[in-house]
């Protein structure tokens, strides 16, 4: 293999990235591309301020009214060598002043979505624009649930389902969230609220109207209880409990995994107290949870109406209520479960049979081989074309891949540099952003994905590739897209920026599934909405141990904002990975819903040591043993929601112990995994309610905190007890394995029945399977499948 480490056009790739190191993004310095943060607007004393005081009007039967806002600007307040700005009222500053209202009364409204979810929507003033179909929600519209049940209360109005309550009081104004006990979940902040209990100034739930140009945007502060916890927003690398935190939601390239910035910002959490919102917009979003002042969840949001769904329920409930209205994951292809070779980058029809050999030789399992940069002529240079001198028969290749188990990926991105071949006809065409003189705003060209005709040319390069015979395409970058650009939707990037990956992420999804009929992407940028385009793997992690723990809370809180399916690059991205770590970060990559080793060379486990090869072959085997109950859990998902790489609060919601961990998952509903982020031969694991039992080694354990050692393979993993886990003959393919014979293990501890989830890809229909006495119960697929049973023990 070493004409794969000395190839000549590696060198310059390697230098890129030395680059990308020496020059990886620093925060807050006004560069190109850096998130928008309005935070500062919202504590400017040149803006003005309306603060939500009193109910102007409301009809009960339309649960919809205005709501009167007061005007103030900050001011300053001196005391013993301290100075604060406060916010006080003012009066108008406009001439004529019988034109403009010094306190103006704007529509509110309350729509029921489900009984579980509301609808809080507010303007900041007219609406001239008439609403269009939604691109985040899975029918373009949200539904509308009659079961809410009105009653008039002293002082307000309330409405009623079986799950909860929403109240609306006239002065002050609130909007109140209870569950169906009646406790208080959360509810707006008003001016009043904390006047008289700390000295503190704070934005109650308002909108700025900025002084240099007139633009408006939505603060919806709501209330935060003691020991409330908060989780989602995306893959974000920070804490995994967002509260006390300050989020900044804008796509950006995030040059690594430890940083506070993202990949892919989702405008949706969860919170402990049984509820979830989602702030449905495309502009910047800062969330401010707690962070400034503790009790107060500031949701600053760009627009200049707010439009949030608030879901009701624990996190299964709330995040199926959120996927139903922004679309569940469907199911990824059966090949695309297994493992993916790459490195950046293979570069020639020669790497690419070499490494499926070496693959095949090494009985090392896999699916999948992924050309990075370096398929085209020029490395990096898109033209949708395989370099006819290092490819000398493409569809062959591709052909003869497949034929020994393979498919094959190719990577892309939607930017053109000036010296790309297509550079001139995207521009003649008008298929890329313009700036407002009608220039570009980048040297590059960037392809406009809110044109028909951009997406139609694009397709149709995409579809070539297809047709060809590749099996799926990696939807790289799309978190750049110009925020100073005019789209042809007629909107600038304020509001395109943020919608730019969900609309490339579509449109490779649906040219994928209409020219293959599978559901698969390979993508690195989100918005919401995303999830209905799978998959989405973790970005340039670091090859570090803290890049390691980074990238897990960053899986754990992307499942939590609606994702099933995410993966990550084992080993990390930037440089030649560690072999300890390697081995470690194996296991957790293995035991994802989706597996890829990639980054800088090698990656290939036999360019390391023969020990280390034993390591990474016996996690590879595991995982392709465990594929019935990979495909399985991951059918589950795809009905509920779920994440495939799951919080433990998620299954324990009731477990206090549960929300507070964020170095262990749950692999599907019946797994624990417990990676070893550090290089040591034990580790602290707690494992919730009930009994839990070694995968490696059998022991059983009860819930708690225990030291537990991992076995060859490089994490500690357990199984719940009652659970049945499905396993299959080993192949080396998915396309070699035999689902007429399953081998169902049960783990009880105590000997008793057991039950789990079997799907076979042939029908991809979800069925239980019941286990006691090492019989089946009752066998739900009536012959199809050869049973062998069998306990742990």
């Amino acid at each position: 293999m070493k004409h794969l480490v000395y190839h000549k056009f590696l060198l310059p790739v390697l230098l890129l990235l030395i680059g990308f190191k020496a020059s990886a993004q620093l925060q807050d310095m006004n560069l190109l591309n850096v998130p928008v943060d309005i935070s500062a607007d919202f504590r400017s004393f040149t803006n003005t301020y309306y603060l939500a005081d009193s109910l102007a009007k409301f009809n009960a039967a339309t649960a919809s009214g205005e709501i009167m806002y007061r005007r103030h600007n900050f001011a300053t307040r001196h005391a013993f060598d301290n100075m604060l700005g406060v916010l006080q009222r003012v009066p108008a500053n406009e001439f004529p002043s019988t034109e403009y209202a010094v306190s103006p009364s704007l529509p509110f409204s309350i729509e029921f979505v489900s009984p579980r979810t509301v609808r809080i929507r507010a303007t900041s003033g007219l609406q001239v624009k008439p609403e269009q179909e939604s691109l985040m929600l899975v029918n373009g519209k949200a539904p509308v649930d009659k079961s809410w049940k009105y009653s008039k209360i002293s002082g307000g109005h309330r409405y009623t389902s079986a799950y909860g309550s929403v109240t609306v009081t006239e002065h002050p104004w609130h909007i109140e969230l209870r569950d169906a006990t009646g406790r208080l979940l959360t509810k707006t902040v008003h001016s009043r609220d904390n006047a008289d209990s700390t000295y503190t100034p704070v934005v109650p739930f308002s909108y700025v109207r900025r002084a240099s140009d007139y633009s408006r945007s939505m603060s919806a502060a709501f209330s935060l209880s003691p020991n409330e916890k908060i989780f989602g927003c995306g893959e974000s690398f920070t804490g995994f409990d967002k509260r006390g935190q300050k989020v900044v939601l804008w796509a950006d390239d995030a040059n690594g995994v430890q940083n506070e910035t993202m990949y892919k910002p989702i405008p949706f959490f969860m919170s402990s107290r049984g509820y979830g919102m989602f702030m449905h917009t495309t502009t910047p979003i800062t969330c401010d949870f707690g962070k400034y002042f503790s009790g107060i969840n500031s949701l600053m949001i760009g627009d200049d109406e707010l439009d949030l769904f608030v879901f009701l329920g624990d996190p299964k409930e709330v995040l199926n209520e959120y996927t139903d209205l922004t679309g569940k994951s469907p199911m990824p292809p059966l090949w695309s479960f297994g493992f993916w070779m790459s490195r950046i980058t293979y570069f020639s029809e020669k790497d690419g049979r070499d490494v499926a050999a070496k693959l095949r030789q090494h009985t090392i399992p896999a699916d999948v081989i992924h050309y990075d940069t370096g398929w085209f002529t020029t490395d990096w240079r898109t033209d949708y074309k395989f370099a006819p001198d290092r490819f000398k028969d493409p569809a062959k290749l591709l052909s003869d891949l497949k034929k020994d188990g393979f498919h094959v990926s190719l990577w892309q991105l939607p930017y053109f540099t000036p010296k790309n071949v297509l550079f001139k006809e995207l521009v003649q065409q008008n298929l890329v952003v313009k700036d407002a003189k009608g220039n570009l705003p980048y040297e590059d060209a960037v392809l406009d994905f809110s044109n028909p005709n951009a997406i139609k040319w694009y397709q149709d390069k995409i579809a070539g590739l297809l047709k060809l015979g590749v099996g799926a395409i990696k939807v790289d970058f799309g978190e750049a897209a110009p925020a100073n650009g005019i789209y042809h939707s007629g909107r600038t990037g304020f509001y395109e920026h943020n919608l730019y990956p969900l609309r490339y992420n579509k449109a490779v999804a649906e040219i994928t599934k209409q020219v293959t009929g599978e559901n698969i992407i390979w993508a690195r940028s989100t918005w919401a909405g995303s999830q209905r385009y799978p998959l989405h793997w973790g970005g340039d992690a670091e090859n570090t141990n803290t890049g390691m723990a980074a990238e897990l809370r960053a899986g754990l809180s992307f499942g939590l904002s609606g994702f099933a399916f995410w993966s990550h690059d084992i080993g990390g991205f930037v440089q030649k990975t560690p072999e300890e770590l390697y081995g470690r970060w194996a296991a957790f990559g293995f035991m994802s819903s989706h597996t890829r080793s990639h980054g800088a060379p090698p990656k290939e486990p036999w360019e390391y040591s023969p020990d280390f090869l034993k390591i990474f072959r016996a996690s590879d085997e595991m995982r392709y043993k465990l594929m019935p109950y990979i495909y399985a859990q991951a059918k589950d998902c795809s009905e509920r929601g779920l994440p495939m790489l799951r919080a433990l609060f998620v299954e324990y919601p009731n477990d206090p112990g549960a929300w507070l961990i964020d170095d262990q998952y749950l692999f599907g509903s019946d797994m624990l995994v417990a990676p070893l982020l550090e290089n040591v031969q034990e580790r602290d694991v707690y494992l919730p309610q009930g009994q839990w039992i070694d995968y490696q080694t059998g022991q059983a354990y009860n819930g708690g905190w225990h030291k537990i050692r991992p076995g060859q393979v490089r994490a500690v993993i357990l199984v719940k007890s009652g659970a049945v886990i499905p396993h299959i003959k080993l192949a080396q393919s998915t396309m070699q394995m035999d689902w007429s014979t399953i081998e169902l293990v049960s783990y009880s501890a105590k000997g008793g029945s057991a039950e789990g989830l079997v799907c076979l890809p042939s029908d991809n229909i979800l069925k239980k399977v019941s286990v006691s006495a090492n019989a089946l119960k009752a066998d739900p697929f009536s012959g199809k499948v050869k049973w062998q049973i069998r306990s742990f023990k």
